[in-house]
């Protein structure tokens, strides 16, 4: 297991995120810090959990949340995360599978040390303010350990870093187990942050409460079969994604394609539209705050113009092409995430009149592709594009809301359900739709969210009470390759010409869920033996 010495190890690394001009995450000079004194004001306490917004979340964010979440979700094709669309990655995977599962268990310490100080050393603050901080942490938590149980099944929970990290005996957990606690971290989250952000991008109770939305959603299905989901979990994913909806003052932008930019008003560094982004930062010192997303799938250096651009062999799956090809009409979406051969895209490049793409071989990748320094005001630097990354936008929770009321039934034309699913067709100018099914809303939202590494959760959610549907799903993926040109003077639609080699990677229940790594099985043994409830009379909480 990955181990964290000392609080003050971990005091030391937040503070030297110092100067670096972010609003919450700036921090204070180290001449005026030291352990005994910090968390003494409400700043201070803020600025201890500034951290858990963004270095925490660098190593997932490198390669695994793409390779994960789209990638093995069958939305891309890729040179080097193929083994996870294969369905072959082996436990000695040290390049990606190691650093992600380590990640995961970062945030975990890390959220549980900023935990331990505030309740030891905030003792000249307020209940509410301490409890504020530590909301901040326990949603960092839970979403850690969202990740790791849809991904690794049943793992440890690390509920006191200082006693369990270097527990080599330490054993697994149930999911069911898990479940529980993500939940109760997130309630208590929901329960003591604020309703509007303390500074922007700071989370708000309703960022839990979307969160909470999507995890009951996700559990209603745990053990289960198709048509016999939970209704509680059903009904409790309804309120609070209706909590976010009707009180929140989240709302959706005008503009998809402005999301995933850094230098407009609607852009993805902090707008209405975000219920959590990672804040990333224009620098790369110390490394761990920099946004190295652009850098792995921008297709060319020139894109960027800061060194990096290697994305030449990442772009849509031969599935996502045929998706577009047989919905031309979802073009505003489709052009803001991938490149389709003529596309252009002024923003890119502006000094040289913009970028024209004109490959025809892939569509590369668009999304949270923003350009060179000079496209962002002078901001940016190799493997440092300063744009934030969505972990959660109202959209998915529009469409939550409309699975919960969907529920157990095999389709459904409620007013209510239909009103949230429509609203996020309507802005991409999608015609509405008079009675939805479940594959209607998990598709919506996979075009809605693709390479925002959430479609494999959503096909892992389904896993859970339908395991032929899911695998089948799976299977019937092409992951093949294909070239794909415009057919010159076609206009609203585009047309293209299409020519695929189709390829296919069957999943199984031996290969869903990613193996434990096996550096992490030889420093605790016990990792292999079966797992175990967890005793929730040791939390404190």
């Amino acid at each position: 297991m990955i181990r964290i010495k000392n609080t003050g190890a971990f005091l030391i690394s937040f503070l030297l995120l110092q100067s670096c001009g972010k609003g919450f995450l700036d921090r204070p000079p180290l001449d005026q810090i030291t352990e005994a004194n910090f968390y003494n004001t409400a700043e201070e306490l803020r600025a201890a959990t500034g951290p858990l917004y963004n270095i925490v979340w660098f190593d997932y964010n490198d390669k695994a949340a793409l390779a994960i979440g789209d990638a093995r979700a069958g939305n891309m094709i890729s040179n080097d995360r193929e083994m996870f669309y294969r369905f072959a990655v082996p436990a000695t995977d040290q390049n990606t599978l190691l650093p992600a599962y380590k990640s995961f268990y970062k945030i975990v310490a890390q959220s549980n040390i900023v935990m331990h100080n505030i309740r030891t050393r905030a003792v000249s603050v307020s209940e509410a303010e301490r409890n504020e901080g530590i909301g901040e942490a326990r949603f960092m938590r839970g979403l850690a350990y969202y990740y790791l149980v849809m991904n690794w099944g049943e793992i440890p929970i690390i509920y006191d870093s200082e006693k369990q990290m270097a527990d080599s005996e330490i054993r697994r957990n149930t999911k069911e187990s898990i479940w529980e606690f993500i939940i109760r971290d997130f309630r208590f989250a929901e329960e003591h942050l604020p309703p509007i952000p303390r500074e922007q991008g700071r989370l708000t109770k309703y960022s839990a409460a979307g969160m909470l939305a999507r995890m009951y959603l996700t559990r209603s299905g745990l053990g289960k079969a198709t048509g016999n989901r939970t209704q509680d979990d059903l009904d409790s994913a309804a309120y609070y994604a209706r909590t976010v909806i009707h009180q929140s003052n989240y709302a959706m932008q005008s503009n998809y394609a402005d999301l995933f930019l850094s230098k407009n008003n609607n852009s993805s560094n902090n707008n209405q539209e975000g219920l959590f982004a990672i804040q990333w930062m224009a620098v790369s010192t110390p490394w761990g705050v920099n946004n190295s997303y652009q850098a792995y799938m921008a297709f060319d250096p020139q894109v960027t113009g800061t060194g990096d651009g290697w994305g030449a062999a990442h772009g849509a799956s031969a599935n996502l092409i045929r998706y577009y090809m047989d919905n031309p009409q979802d073009s505003i979406r489709r052009k803001a995430t991938f490149m389709f051969n003529q596309d252009h895209y002024p923003e890119i490049n502006q000094q040289s009149g913009g970028l024209t793409y004109e490959s025809t071989s892939i569509a590369n990748v668009k999304k949270y592709i923003i350009g060179t320094p000079e496209d962002n005001g002078g901001k940016g630097a190799f493997m440092t594009a300063y744009v934030n990354t969505y972990m959660m936008r109202l959209p998915e929770v529009f469409l939550i809301a409309a699975d919960a009321i969907l529920g157990n039934a095999s389709s459904t034309s409620d007013a209510e359900a239909l009103t949230y699913f429509n609203v996020v067709r309507e802005r991409a100018k999608m015609l509405p739709k008079s009675s939805i099914d479940f594959m209607d809303i998990l598709q919506e939202k996979r075009v809605e969210t693709v390479m925002e590494g959430i479609h494999w959760y959503d096909v892992m959610r389904w896993y859970y009470f339908d395991k032929a549907g899911a695998l089948d799903y799976i299977a019937k993926q092409d992951k093949g390759s294909y070239t794909i040109s415009y057919v010159s003077g076609s206009k609203n639609p585009r047309l293209y010409d299409v020519t695929y080699e189709p390829a296919y990677y069957a999943a199984s229940e031996q290969s869903i869920y990613l193996p434990i790594p096996e550096a992490e099985k030889l420093a605790a043994p016990n990792l292999s033996l079966d797992p175990e409830p967890f005793d929730f009379s040791k939390l404190n909480d």
